[in-house]
């Protein structure tokens, strides 16, 4: 089971003993939800980053920073992880890399988490419209 905590940490506890198999520290709390896809935890910090660490040891594979706290779940599709931010962006980055793929910017903080179906990302902003982007190269 993975799970963000407000003391600014990632867990990795067995579902079956309660036993912690590691903790990965970041530099703010975390509201978002983890994904975990391929044997990778994907999740968000308001240290303003998107973490990708290994499912099993907890060790980091890379960190991509926004300019706003990433309080959005991330989703996953297709080796793309979208997530949005408090700067009023959506951000696709790869899965593998951690590369920026591309950026949308919206009209308020990015907090909703998006959902991707048929090549196209639908996230909600603090600016009060629900958006639907389609994806560069998508179905």
């Amino acid at each position: 089971v993975y799970f963000g905590s407000s003391d600014k940490s990632l867990y990795a506890v067995d579902a079956a003993s309660g036993e912690l198999r590691w903790r990965y520290e970041t530099g703010d709390v975390m509201d978002s939800t983890p994904a975990v896809v391929d044997g990778v935890v994907y999740f968000g910090s308001s240290d303003k980053s998107l973490y990708a660490v290994d499912a099993a040891s907890g060790g980091l594979q890379w960190r991509y920073e926004t300019e706003g706290p990433v309080q959005s779940s991330p989703g996953m599709v297709d080796g793309v992880v979208y997530v949005g931010s408090g700067d009023g962006s959506l951000y696709a980055v790869d899965a593998a890399s951690g590369g920026l793929r591309w950026r949308y910017e919206t009209g308020g903080g990015v907090f909703s988490s998006p959902t991707v179906v048929d090549g196209v990302v639908y996230v909600g902003s603090y600016d009060g419209y629900l958006y639907a982007i389609a994806v560069p190269g998508g179905r």
